[in-house]
């Protein structure tokens, strides 16, 4: 498969220094003429996408008269501080910053591959497995944060003391499986999304096609959503306080 052009761009500017980045912790590139993979590569650009956006956002913030950009991040902002009110509750505020990024950081990525030349990073598990991750260490962090590690470690044992030794393990298996599935359901649809778009685009004409293109768009929404909303059912679970 041939390389996206923004791919060839950052493998001619940094692939020689991404090579012996890789070399210093013993590892070898996956191909030794691009070193810096198209997924990669789409991560760095979303994130690139972000960052411009928030940088827009901040420098011509106005209270009289905003702009379309920020008329859009304050809506983004209002859905997701209204969503994490209705699961965690009156400490919401505090965790709406890293769930916002992880929404539009995962929505990015799932419609990033309608666009020509470039591709579908969640399409690829590791990247899924990457924020599902990254996910899980935050919450737990939030948790411990929160109670304490004692306090945190107590949700795992249950309410009652003579099934904790039973109910530790299901639990540590739960949570682990946690990453799993996060990652697992993200990967899939996106991947059969791109898929079938792209082979009814190959064989049928143009009017079929952009019906399924219009349901690629939807699952990336709902899926984006979905990622958002559990985050946010861990994120509670953690911080809650047993009674």
């Amino acid at each position: 498969m041939t390389q996206t052009a923004f791919g060839t761009l950052l493998n001619r500017e940094f692939g020689p220094l991404a090579t012996r980045l890789l070399h210093a912790v013993h590892l070898q590139p996956y191909s030794a003429q691009a070193p810096i993979t198209d997924t990669l590569a789409m991560e760095i650009l979303a994130l690139g996408i972000l960052l411009a956006s928030f940088l827009l956002v901040r420098l011509f913030l106005s209270v009289e008269h905003p702009n379309p950009i920020q008329q859009t991040a304050e809506l983004i902002h209002e859905f997701v501080a209204d969503q994490a009110d209705s699961v965690i509750g009156p400490t919401a505020q505090r965790y709406v910053m890293f769930v916002t990024s992880v929404l539009l950081f995962i929505l990015l990525c799932n419609l990033m591959g309608l666009l020509p030349s470039l591709r579908t990073p969640t399409s690829k598990e590791t990247v899924t497995l990457g924020v599902a991750t990254l996910v899980f260490l935050y919450y737990h962090y939030q948790g411990i944060r929160e109670k304490g590690i004692l306090g945190h470690g107590k949700h795992f044992l249950g309410p009652v003391w003579w099934i904790a030794p039973m109910l530790l393990p299901v639990e540590i298996i739960s949570h682990f499986a946690r990453i799993l599935s996060l990652s697992v359901r993200l990967y899939a649809n996106m991947f059969t999304g791109e898929m079938v778009t792209l082979v009814f685009f190959s064989f049928l004409p143009f009017a079929i096609p952009s019906f399924f293109l219009g349901l690629h768009v939807f699952v990336a929404l709902i899926q984006a959503y979905i990622f958002m909303l559990l985050t946010l059912i861990y994120v509670a679970e953690a911080v809650a306080h047993q009674h």
